[in-house]
């Protein structure tokens, strides 16, 4: 790999000796400063961070690298030297970490360590990327890559982990989710515009000893001509721009196209590129105009498009406060003549185009195994996630699974199956005082998306009594003739929301 054009791959091992050595981890910074200032520090305030190493002297190897690499601080050769023994400052300055000035070393880039748990369990790699704002004190440059941020851990999280072939990193950036994916591919081909990008991205998997990624320089699906994969996966650059003279254009998340067109293109284009059953997952970004339904604009992207898609909208924002959020995304700040004049850019684009809202979710999209598509779930989930200490990937592999499971079943077949109650879920019934009989029965979910189903009589009878013992049919004659119906009438409205049931993971097949 080449990096300021000199060969650097036998410094990495050095470097990684070096971050070990140190215990440069997400829980040993977190103990070095407190959660105080770790909180500061999300906030993007390292005032707390830095007063908490004066109290510990600095805090030796551990505080240095911390300082350099977390704060963006300058720091003494000596105290450099020191926390970096095998690679030595000179060997930092080769791999493009850091600038030598006099006896002082000052960062180059961010490293920081970085842990997680996936379905294959708990990992942790060290991650560099572009000093941000807070380190070099203003908006960031237009080419800046961007670390690890709130959308890279939620595609992570979201992405399946079943072992596959092959799994195309759309828009790598400094690579993350590559480096997730090679966890369960044979092989990983991770593209990206940004030549900067894929310098950072071979940066990180050298750094990690992750040596199954091939890095490819290109718009989109052009590096990729011809080829398909049993997995897609991008967090790709769908913020909604203005195309106007004087807006920045940050790589990381401008693809240079007008609105969401950008997130549209992905869609359309990505079943060329798949193999038969491959998944894409990515994030995006979908306008309302003028009072039409966000959603449904996605729906209108998969016409004519031979994919299964289940699509969730996690979040709305109006016109102002998406703008505002961006804005300040880049490093400007409210209250200066600079903010005003982006705010007023961004106004005028959405005005001139009729955009009043702005909708954020996931896409998962599928080329079906037959050919037929048979899944088109469009959803709005709010609210807090359930717990997935793993990621949603897993919920998602599994509801994604029941979905082909139980569309295979005829009515009669869903009658003859015994159903289990999902661990994470409860149910939740509601009185008015005095009443024997609730007024309002939920289930509630406690992993997945954090659901909740409303429960009408007979469906709450069925679900509690679904303890792997009885059929569906068996226990819905039982509760027809309880309550005085027709057995056949029943059934017919309690299969309907079984198969929902099973799909989102409420009960299973015991």
């Amino acid at each position: 790999m080449r990096l300021n054009g000199v060969m650097t791959s036998a410094l990495f091992p050095l470097l990684r000796d070096d971050l070990a050595a140190a215990a440069f981890t997400v829980d040993a910074l977190g103990t070095l400063w407190g959660e105080d200032a770790a909180a500061a520090l999300h906030r993007g305030q390292r005032v707390p961070a830095r007063r908490a190493l004066a109290r510990v002297a600095g805090g030796g190897p551990l505080g240095t690298l911390a300082t350099l690499f977390v704060l963006g601080l300058e720091s003494s050769r000596a105290s450099a030297e020191g926390a970096l023994p095998r690679l030595g400052v000179e060997g930092a300055e080769r791999l493009g970490l850091v600038a030598l000035e006099g006896d002082s070393v000052r960062p180059l880039l961010d490293l920081r360590p970085y842990s997680f748990v996936d379905a294959r369990g708990a990992g942790a790699w060290w991650i560099a990327s572009d000093l941000g704002e807070l380190a070099l004190g203003g908006a960031i440059p237009e080419h800046h890559v961007l670390g690890v941020g709130g959308a890279s851990t939620t595609l992570s999280g979201l992405m399946l982990s079943e072992a596959v072939d092959s799994v195309l990193d759309l828009g790598t950036g400094c690579g993350i989710q590559a480096l997730h994916a090679s966890r369960h591919a044979r092989r990983v081909v991770a593209t990206d515009i940004s030549q900067r990008a894929l310098d950072l991205a071979a940066f990180n998997a050298a750094l990690n000893d992750v040596s199954n990624i091939e890095l490819r320089l290109g718009s989109l699906f052009e590096p990729v001509a011809g080829e398909r994969f049993d997995q897609i996966v991008s967090n790709p650059p769908f913020v909604i721009t203005p195309r106007t003279e004087g807006v920045p254009a940050y790589e990381y998340r401008d693809g240079g196209l007008v609105g969401d067109a950008l997130v549209e293109q992905v869609v359309r284009e990505s079943a060329d590129h798949l193999t038969p059953g491959g998944v894409v997952q990515l994030l995006g970004n979908w306008e309302y105009r003028s009072g039409d339904d966000g959603l449904e604009r996605v729906q209108g992207w998969l016409e004519n498009v031979s994919l299964d898609a289940w699509v969730i909208e996690r979040e709305t924002q109006d016109a102002a406060l998406y703008a505002e959020t961006w804005i300040r995304d880049g490093g400007t700040r409210p209250g200066t003549p600079n903010f005003d004049r982006l705010y007023a850019a961004w106004l005028d684009d959405f005005e001139e185009r009729g955009v009043t809202g702005v909708g954020f979710g996931y896409l998962t999209l599928r080329a079906p195994l037959g050919g037929t598509v048979t899944l088109r779930r469009f959803e709005r989930v709010d609210g807090a996630l359930g717990r997935n200490e793993a990621g949603l990937g897993a919920h998602i592999a599994a509801s994604l699974a029941a979905h082909d499971a139980q569309l295979a079943l005829s009515d009669a077949d869903l009658a003859r199956i015994r159903l289990v109650v999902a661990g994470d879920v409860t149910e939740e019934r509601y009185y008015w005082p005095g009443d024997e009989d609730p007024t309002v029965m939920d289930l509630r979910q406690g992993g997945g998306f954090g659901r909740t189903e409303p429960l009408g009589t007979a469906l709450a009878a069925v679900v509690g009594a679904s303890d792997g013992e009885l059929s569906v049919g068996a226990i819905c004659a039982a509760i027809a003739e309880l309550l005085g119906v027709d057995e056949t009438e029943l059934l017919a409205e309690v299969l309907p929301e079984i198969r929902r049931l099973l799909v989102t993971g409420f009960v299973a097949v015991a």
